[in-house]
């Protein structure tokens, strides 16, 4: 088979660096210790690695490199020229059969030896398997419900919640804790199956679930701000908008699919630093990416990873498959802070010429860009006492970038100095500068009950910031914000090859090799035209 994506090989034969050890799902190795000098098996142990396992429906091993992931073939493979190493295998098929009281004593995915490893870790891995097993739709029990085979922490206050998903003061928080902290494989395998796009694309569910686990166990739960909560917290907004009049009448079920994954995936492996970090560190991911949506680039092929790697859409004819992976891409591609311009100025002028035909497919696509990057940073919008914890949550997760750049004598980030920037003014700034702009051109897109209400709890929410910093002291008005808005957006950057290419004519986003002064554009229709 080919290699997706031709990453960095770490080498095996020199020991392996800290900050390689300490990420989620980097590596797969070899069971002999001697490749990476280490003495110790139980050394070995305390890396957090990805898995490589032999599917029978599979031709492959699928090993997750770095966060990426590379096709190896069972044949012949040759890492690097050095010869071939023998990689541990895990059937994920036979784990199930070992009782929770002895999971602490199992190895982990990627572990050689035989040291501890959280129960509740290897439950959250390995649910997808123990889920569908005590489930009565296994046991023989007819399939009236499909939340029956949610396991045992699904209980019957999260069903009553799930209940009120269309509503716009939905607490995420209350119902992670209610899910035992798997919202976003429980929500977002409820809103696939309340549209039936289960039966509708004949995804398998086995495959389905698995893949949600995955996608939430690559999110960080260490991350204050960009963890699963906040992954599921987006796809119950994309859900909301989706709903709105307009889309609801001409979206596809394709589109509300890619729509629901690319909410849950658009901050896949979030590293919990901005992408400046990233580039003034000399990160891989920067390189690798050529410090253009870097964060975005490694979300989407992160996401493709994790698609190939379940097999969920195996079954379809592999040009669909290809061309639901680049419009994905486009849809998280979108999400990039620092082109927020580009899109809001190309949104403007739509709106103002009339001309957006959701009719037509490029023309939808481009409207679910738009509702991700809504969703993406809807927090100021959502009611005060749920906008202030997320408020909390993202600015802990800049000010801790910043001790670390203070650690290191590097230049801290804007926004990321606690010494010279409070929550408030952060608040204040963004919502000035970035949130209250975009939700102003899609309420002239969208004039809702939900539209006005989301601009309501907005100036209520920036008031109150406003009374803070007043309590807090602050008599002159220019406290209350940020001296510039480049704190917030920056310049479009150059799009560069590892953009998805347009799959097709319908993609509103032709993504090309690019010079410094070309931009993507996704095509225009003449307007008065109706055909997609």
């Amino acid at each position: 088979m080919e290699v997706c994506y031709q990453l960095p090989v770490l080498p095996l034969d020199r020991p392996v660096p800290k900050h390689v050890l300490s990420r989620r799902g980097a590596i797969s190795f070899s069971s002999s210790s001697s490749l990476f000098g280490a003495p110790d098996p139980r050394q070995l142990s305390q890396r957090r690695g990805a898995i490589s396992y032999d599917s029978s429906d599979q031709t492959a091993l699928y090993i997750r490199m770095l966060g990426d992931v590379r096709v190896r073939s069972q044949v012949g493979f040759d890492p690097e020229g050095k010869g071939s190493y023998s990689y541990l295998c895990i059937d994920f098929r036979t784990l199930h059969s070992c009782s929770d009281s002895d999971s602490s004593l199992i190895p982990g995915p990627g572990f050689s030896s035989a040291g501890p490893v959280s129960g509740r870790r290897l439950r959250r891995l390995l649910s997808f398997q123990r889920y569908l097993h005590s489930s009565r739709l296994l046991r023989g029990t007819p399939h009236l419900n499909p939340l029956h085979i949610l396991d045992e922490d699904y209980t019957g206050q999260a069903k009553c919640m799930l209940e009120r998903v269309t509503t716009w003061n939905f607490d995420i928080f209350l119902y992670d804790r209610l899910t035992n902290g798997n919202s976003l494989v429980t929500l977002t395998f409820h809103l696939l199956n309340q549209y039936g796009l289960l039966e509708l694309f004949q995804l398998d569910m086995v495959k389905l679930w698995r893949f949600l686990v995955m996608v939430q166990e690559d999110y960080h739960s260490l991350n204050p701000y960009h963890n699963a909560v906040h992954a599921a917290d987006v796809t119950q907004a994309m859900y909301c908008y989706l709903r709105e009049p307009k889309l609801a009448k001409s979206l596809t079920s394709c589109d509300i699919l890619l729509g629901l994954l690319a909410a849950a995936t658009h901050d896949l492996d979030h590293p919990g630093v901005n992408q400046p970090f990233l580039i003034k560190t000399n990160h891989y991911l920067a390189k690798l990416y050529r410090n253009s949506s870097v964060l975005e680039n490694h979300h989407w092929r992160s996401a493709v990873g994790l698609l190939r790697e379940t097999g969920l859409f195996s079954h379809l004819p592999a040009e669909d498959g290809l061309k639901m992976e680049h419009q994905l891409g486009s849809l998280i591609l979108a999400t990039d802070i620092s082109r927020q311009n580009e899109y809001l100025g190309k949104f403007r002028t739509h709106l103002d010429q009339d001309d957006l035909y959701l009719s037509n497919a490029s023309h939808r696509h481009f409207i679910l860009q738009m509702a991700l990057k809504c969703a993406d940073i809807c927090n100021p919008c959502r009611p005060w006492e749920l906008s202030k914890q997320w408020s909390e949550k993202v600015t802990e997760e800049f000010f801790h970038q910043g001790d670390i750049e203070k650690k290191h004598r590097l230049e801290v980030s804007p926004l990321c100095d606690s010494q010279s920037n409070s929550m408030a003014n952060i608040q204040i700034g963004f919502m000035t500068y970035v949130v209250e702009p975009l939700f102003v051109e899609w309420a002239r897109f969208s004039d809702t009950r939900l539209s006005q209400t989301m601009l309501g709890h907005l100036g209520l929410n920036k008031a109150s910031w406003g009374g803070l910093v007043q309590q807090e002291g602050s008599s002159s008005p220019e406290e209350l914000e940020p001296s510039s808005p480049a704190f917030f957006t920056m310049p479009t950057p150059t799009v560069t090859e590892s953009e998805p290419e347009s799959a097709s004519a319908a993609e509103p986003i032709a993504v090309t090799t690019a010079t410094a002064t070309e931009e993507t554009n996704y095509k225009e229709i003449p307007q008065g035209s109706k055909e997609s």
